[in-house]
């Protein structure tokens, strides 16, 4: 009797959650669906998801005439380097505060969190003077150093908290074959760091992915140059708006961000835990 009891709730709360991600997804379905529709039954078909006829000639336009092919590669190559680099600073600072006493180490965390509750958006002005002054305005480069060039404070917190929990004979064991700091780093302690890797790549990935205010910034005069997120544009006119092709374009986008999820979730949670934990 006390087991159907408790069934019942677990049951209740089950079928409540289903509920709620099928709200939760809802939207997202809907996109997908409205990429295959005209622009005319897009707004009289209001929620329904299924169109009268399937449309794949809104991809065609996305893909060349909204020139997205382009945008697609120039997002790809921002977010690959600057995830990169944010893996090779982060997992590097995380390690040198997490395994190391040094002098000065927590006015340094303490300065470098402080940047958090900073708005992105009054660092605009020294961040494009900075890239200006390295003569990579209007190019991927200026994009990939200003993406990546922030204190990324939250990845560096899940490197220490990660490196700290591991024991402390697998240096000292290192040391004893003659490995330096860059050697022990690399070759021992980084390689257990999958999961918090997997967990920073997995964030950044998304968050460059679908950047919008830096990369217009630095390619307003270069339209070839042009992200994803600021590609959107080209299906805004004066007095229409293209809304299947932009639904098709988002859907192209949004494709990238589910794949390497979908790949990387069991370490991104394993990451997560793992930290917590730490």
């Amino acid at each position: 009797m006390k087991k159907n009891l408790v069934r019942v709730p677990l049951v209740a709360l089950h079928a409540l959650l289903i509920g709620l991600g099928i709200v939760w997804i809802y939207p997202f379905i809907w996109m997908i669906a409205a990429s295959f529709k005209t622009n005319n039954e897009y707004i009289a078909s209001g929620i329904t998801l299924l169109p009268q006829k399937f449309q794949f000639a809104n991809y065609k336009r996305a893909w060349e005439t909204a020139h997205f092919s382009v945008y697609f590669w120039n997002t790809l190559i921002v977010t690959v380097s600057v995830v990169l680099i944010v893996l090779a600073v982060c997992s590097l600072t995380g390690y040198a505060i997490g395994r190391y006493r040094f002098r000065g180490r927590l006015l340094f965390v303490t300065a470098v969190t402080a940047t958090m509750f900073m708005p992105k958006g009054y660092t605009i002005i020294p961040v494009y003077s900075l890239v200006n002054a390295l003569g990579l305005n209007n190019s991927l480069w200026g994009v990939i150093v200003a993406e990546a060039g922030s204190g990324h404070i939250l990845f560096i917190l899940l490197f220490v908290a990660y490196f700290r929990g591991l024991p402390k004979e697998m240096e000292e064991s290192a040391e004893i074959d003659g490995s330096g700091f860059f050697r022990t780093f690399a070759s021992i302690m980084l390689p257990m760091a999958k999961p918090i890797i997997a967990t920073t790549a997995i964030m950044q990935f998304m968050w460059t992915w679908n950047a919008f205010l830096l990369p217009l910034i630095f390619t307003l005069s270069k339209p070839n140059l042009r992200t994803l997120g600021v590609g959107m544009f080209q299906f805004v006119g004066e007095n229409t708006m293209d809304w299947t092709g932009m639904a098709a374009a988002a859907s192209i986008s949004l494709l990238p961000i589910l794949t390497v999820f979908i790949l990387l979730q069991r370490y991104f949670i394993e990451g997560v835990s793992g930290a917590i934990k730490g």
